[in-house]
């Protein structure tokens, strides 16, 4: 199978997670407080999966300055991105009570959520493709990582829809689209860098992992905080540890 078919294809399982968590969220009542338990547990596993695996392989490959510049890059990119969208109505998106904004609230808020969710995964899913180009299969800890943190992300983000009286066919339209993206941008992402040199691939890495560094710093955390409370960073280290267990096994 090419590789870049198996990027689009693992890209499409992580981003299935999601699809899965929005179905719990509609036909089940989740205690608020277990979706952030989640969140906090996936954070401490995509900053696990970022240090050891996604960081440390781009130094490795393109060198202390570019990686560094890369991570910055990133950073700055999403920021920006989402400070744009949480003007239009996606700050809270990832929230799964009323906090969301509704339409009703600030027309334009159902697409600014969920341009805003599109943003938070396309950049774990190149990373996800980008794993695959060293030859060695996919990365495990990176797509369980992914797997992990789209779970709650999805469960919580779409209770919070359905609290704000979007329909069904809103949240699963948003997340099989975003599922699907993900899948696609696995794809293109081997697609336009296979043949490129290790510095290259490195330095695409970096920005990704700036990225989904921010995102995580930016809306899982809060959120997973708004109620864990201290607990939150006990769950985020389990979920740390975890990811290094797996990434030693």
């Amino acid at each position: 199978m090419p590789v870049w078919l198996q990027a689009g294809l693992w890209g499409l399982v992580a981003g299935g997670a999601l699809v899965v968590g929005a179905a719990v969220a509609w036909f089940a009542r989740v205690p608020r407080v277990v979706v952030a338990a989640v969140m906090a547990f996936g954070s401490g596993v995509l900053i696990s999966a970022l240090a050891f695996e996604l960081v440390d392989e781009a130094e490795r490959s393109g060198g202390l300055a570019a990686t560094v510049a890369g991570l910055v890059a990133g950073a700055v990119v999403y920021v920006a991105a989402n400070v744009a969208l949480s003007r239009r109505g996606a700050a809270r998106r990832k929230a799964s009570g009323e906090e969301q904004s509704s339409e009703q609230e600030q027309s334009g808020s159902g697409a600014a959520i969920a341009i805003g969710a599109l943003l938070d995964g396309v950049p774990e899913s190149v990373v996800l493709g980008l794993s695959l180009l060293g030859g060695g299969g996919v990365g495990v800890p990176v797509l369980a990582a992914i797997a992990i943190s789209n779970l709650p992300e999805g469960l919580s983000s779409s209770a919070g829809m359905k609290a704000n009286g979007r329909s069904a066919r809103y949240v699963f339209g948003v997340w099989t689209a975003i599922a699907l993206a993900s899948g696609l941008a696995g794809a293109l992402g081997v697609l336009a860098l296979d043949g490129a040199s290790d510095a290259t691939v490195s330095v695409i890495t970096a920005v990704a992992a700036g990225a989904i560094l921010t995102m995580v710093a930016d809306t899982m955390i809060p959120e997973a905080f708004a109620r864990t409370q201290l607990w939150t960073g006990l769950i985020t280290t389990a979920g740390f540890i975890a990811a290094f267990a797996l990434s030693r096994w």
